[in-house]
């Protein structure tokens, strides 16, 4: 990794890079796709099992009653997104058909991803347990705003329905180690501050599973052949304009309404991103007789640039953090 700094190359943005060749090349099918998809729902326990072991229950009691911190990523993922899908309707049809249009206000209308944005938010020094409460309530939410989203803003085929099992998964794959690593705690501390480094492997190594997994069903799916060059160029130009505008909206509200630099970093991280786990499973529900692989073509795509952008961003933020100037750099770093 330093010596890749040197030549101002992320070692982790390769290592992304990385995955999704591997994926290109050998994605996930059948039994395969089975095992990663259970890998990637086991690193992701492991994740959240050593963040309950590493913050202080006084500091997840105050993450919990951060409520101005959660109401404005709330506002940012199903307030201020939907608004800029509807806006985007003027790129159709000459810039988006009509399904990928379609696509790209779902995933306006999608939570926040969990594992991701607390891992780079952790990774760039953030307020970890604000993180967790802000992904986790926006995902608990989405399970029931989403679709009533969907129904009100969107024309759906079929009746929409919501799959309660979601919120189980949740409780189950994220809570629930987080309170376990929160019981054992005080028995392991000691041995997590001397391993320090090995755990941080964990919170890229979840991510890097992330984008293998949800880059492999794209390939499997075949949704890159079904589309012109450059419609997938313009497609891309439209998620990265869209990211990068939400994140300069969430960049503006963390200093407008006076957040501290480990507020703001969550704002940015779990305001600005969307769940590709939580998108899938409701599309293939709320959109049944009509094209999936092209309607959640954006969100797939919106989902791998913004976990390269975040990782370049984290990583920054980690570097100026330690040098002392991270307060005046967070909010430029658009």
């Amino acid at each position: 990794m330093r010596f890749l700094s040197r030549f101002y190359i992320d070692g982790f943005i390769l290592a992304i890079l990385a995955t999704v060749g591997v994926a290109s090349v050998f994605p996930a099918r059948g039994s395969f796709a089975d095992v990663v998809t259970w890998a990637t729902k086991i690193a992701i326990a492991i994740l959240f099992l050593l963040y309950g072991t590493r913050l202080a229950p006084r500091e997840a009691l105050a993450g919990l009653t951060h409520w101005r911190l959660h109401t404005v990523v709330l506002g940012c993922t199903f307030i201020v997104f939907p608004l800029l899908g509807l806006a985007a309707v003027v790129l159709k049809p000459h810039v988006l058909t009509d399904d990928l249009y379609t696509g790209l206000l779902f995933l306006c209308l999608v939570p926040s991803t969990v594992q991701s944005s607390i891992a780079f938010t952790s990774i760039a020094k953030g307020n970890v347990p604000g993180a967790i409460v802000s992904a986790t309530t926006s995902n608990l939410l989405g399970v029931f705003l989403t679709p009533l989203l969907v129904i009100a803003l969107m024309n759906t085929t079929g009746e929409a329905k919501v799959n309660f099992s979601s919120i189980l998964d949740i409780v189950l794959q994220l809570l629930v180690p987080f309170l376990i690593g929160q019981l054992i705690r005080p028995k392991v501390i000691g041995w997590l501050k001397r391993y320090a480094e090995p755990t941080k492997l964990v919170d890229r190594g979840s991510i890097l599973l992330v984008v293998y997994s949800a880059f492999s069903a794209g390939m499997v799916e075949g949704i890159w052949h079904m589309m012109s060059p450059w419609r997938i160029l313009a497609l891309a130009a439209v998620c990265a304009g869209l990211l990068a505008l939400v994140m300069s909206v969430t960049m503006v509200l963390g200093r407008m309404l006076g957040f501290e630099r480990a507020d703001r970093i969550v704002i940015v991280f779990c305001g600005s991103k969307k769940s590709l786990a939580s998108g899938l499973p409701m599309a293939t529900v709320l959109f049944t007789g009509q094209p999936i692989g092209l309607i959640v073509l954006p969100l797939m795509m919106f989902h791998q640039i913004q976990l390269m952008t975040c990782a370049v961003l984290a990583q920054r933020w980690s570097r100026t953090d330690e040098s002392g100037a991270a307060d005046q750099a967070l909010p430029e770093a658009a």
